[in-house]
């Protein structure tokens, strides 16, 4: 997909945000809903998700949905960081399949790092749901 095009209600994101969907949530207020990553690329591999929005990626969001994404996913990548130590954390966000976004609801990695550990490759292999709500305990009970 391309930049442009229509935003589709039943992306996995969307199904997440109605519950329709099972996630390891690890935070959750007003503006952002935090969860793991079924397809981590490192170990407490979050997203986070602006949970008004029917923007496909940043470009097409309007700026008073950004600044509360934008703090939510620094919320979540301190805990990340106090519950799991890591060396680094990536913050990063994909616009476009082109860039590497699969899924077409507006959403921000954060994705620690540790000295001589590889990035995995995104979307292969999935996690076992309950390791992942394991670390998503462990992560919500940092937040601050």
């Amino acid at each position: 997909m391309s930049l442009d095009g229509t935003y589709d209600p039943d992306n996995i994101f969307a199904k997440i945000l109605r519950a329709e969907m099972p996630a390891a949530r690890v935070f959750e207020d007003d503006h952002v809903l935090a969860f793991m990553d079924v397809f981590p690329q490192a170990k407490g591999h979050t997203l986070v998700i602006p949970k008004h929005s029917t923007a496909r990626n940043f470009l097409d969001e309007d700026p008073e949905v950004i600044g509360p994404l934008m703090l939510g996913a620094q919320r979540v990548a301190k805990a990340v960081r106090a519950a799991l130590n890591p060396d680094g954390i990536v913050i990063t966000q994909f616009n476009g399949a082109p860039a590497g976004q699969t899924v077409f609801h507006l959403h921000v990695h954060i994705i620690p790092r540790w000295e001589g550990v590889a990035l995995g490759r995104h979307g292969q292999g999935m996690a076992d749901m309950e390791k992942l709500k394991v670390l998503a305990a462990q992560i919500a009970a940092k937040i601050a």
